[in-house]
C-alpha cells in the first residue's frame, strides 16, 4: 500500500515529465522516473565533491601538422569517479552547466592548462606547443571573464599567445556585442581563438569577419562522413576555402583514418586532431 504522500510525490514527478515533454500532454508515473531522479541527485552530489577531492583529470589530444609535427593540443576534461571509474563528459558536463558547477570547474581547467604550458616551457621539445581550452557559455558571459583569464595567465607566467580559447558558434552569436568586446580585450593581451564545431550552428558570415578568430575547427561529424556523404565532403571543402580566404588556420577534428587525412590535405586543410 502506498501512502498519500507517495502518491502525491509520484503525481508531481509525472507532471514534471509532462512539462519536459512539451506541456499539454499526459505522463503516467513509472518507477524508472524516480530511479532516474535519484541517480541524477547522486551524480550532482558526487560532482560537488569532485573538485575538492581532485577527481578531475586533464588529457591532451595532440594537434598535428600534415608532416607529422605536433604543434599543440586540445585539453580534454575527464572525471575519475572513485566508484564508477572514468565518467564521460557527455554525462557530467550538461549537469555541471545546469547546476552552475561549470564555473569553478572551468576556472580549474583554465588554471591547470596554463600551469601545463609553464611545464612545457622548460623542455626544448615542448616549449613552442600551444594549448586549446574549451570555454562554456556560462563561463564566457561572466562579467569578469577577461580578468579570470588574465589572472590565470599571470599566475602561470606564460606567453599569452600559447593559450587558445575554443568558442562555439552558438556561444559567439548569443550576445554578439559582448562577445566582440571580450574577444578583443583578450586578443589585446595575446590570447588566440578557435571557432569550435564550425558548420554545425547558424553561422553568420557577416559576424565571422568581425571576430578576431585565428582558426576554424571543422566539426567531426563532417569528417566522419568523408567518402560516405558527398554533401559533407562539399561542406568540408567550403569551410577550408572560407578559412583560407579569411586568412585563418583550419583544423579538422575527429580524424580517424588515413583516407580522411589524405582528403583533407588534398583540399588544403593541413592540421588535424583525432585518434589517427
Amino acid at each position: 500500500n502506498q501512502s498519500q504522500d507517495d502518491i502525491l510525490k509520484h503525481a508531481d514527478i509525472a507532471m514534471y515529465q509532462a512539462k519536459t515533454a512539451g506541456r499539454n500532454t499526459l505522463r503516467f508515473f513509472d518507477p524508472q522516473m524516480q530511479a532516474s531522479i535519484n541517480a541524477r541527485a547522486a551524480l550532482e552530489a558526487d560532482l560537488r565533491l569532485a573538485l575538492q577531492e581532485k577527481q578531475f583529470k586533464l588529457y591532451y589530444q595532440p594537434q598535428v601538422y600534415h608532416n607529422g609535427q605536433t604543434i599543440g593540443a586540445e585539453v580534454l576534461l575527464r572525471w575519475q569517479h572513485p566508484e564508477f571509474g572514468l565518467v564521460s563528459p557527455l554525462e557530467f558536463i550538461p549537469l555541471a552547466e545546469e547546476t552552475g558547477l561549470i564555473l569553478p570547474i572551468g576556472q580549474w581547467v583554465l588554471e591547470t592548462a596554463c600551469n601545463q604550458i609553464k611545464v612545457w616551457d622548460s623542455n626544448v621539445q615542448t616549449q613552442n606547443l600551444h594549448l586549446s581550452v574549451n570555454v562554456s557559455a556560462k563561463q564566457f558571459y561572466q562579467p569578469d571573464f577577461v580578468e579570470q583569464v588574465s589572472q590565470a595567465l599571470r599566475h602561470g607566467v606564460i606567453n599569452t599567445d600559447r593559450l587558445k580559447l575554443e568558442l562555439t558558434e552558438s556561444l559567439v552569436l548569443d550576445d554578439i556585442a559582448d562577445t566582440i568586446l571580450k574577444m578583443n580585450a583578450l586578443r589585446e593581451i595575446g590570447v588566440r581563438f578557435s571557432m569550435d564545431d564550425f558548420g554545425t550552428g547558424h553561422s553568420s558570415l557577416a559576424y565571422l569577419t568581425k571576430l578576431p578568430l585565428d582558426q576554424l575547427k571543422i566539426d567531426q561529424s563532417f569528417i566522419r562522413n568523408i567518402g560516405v556523404k558527398a554533401n559533407d565532403a562539399v561542406i568540408v571543402q567550403t569551410i577550408i576555402g572560407m578559412a583560407n580566404n579569411l586568412g585563418m588556420d583550419v583544423i579538422a577534428e575527429g580524424v580517424e583514418t588515413e583516407a580522411q587525412r589524405a582528403f583533407l590535405e588534398k583540399h588544403g586543410c593541413r592540421i588535424y586532431q583525432g585518434y589517427l
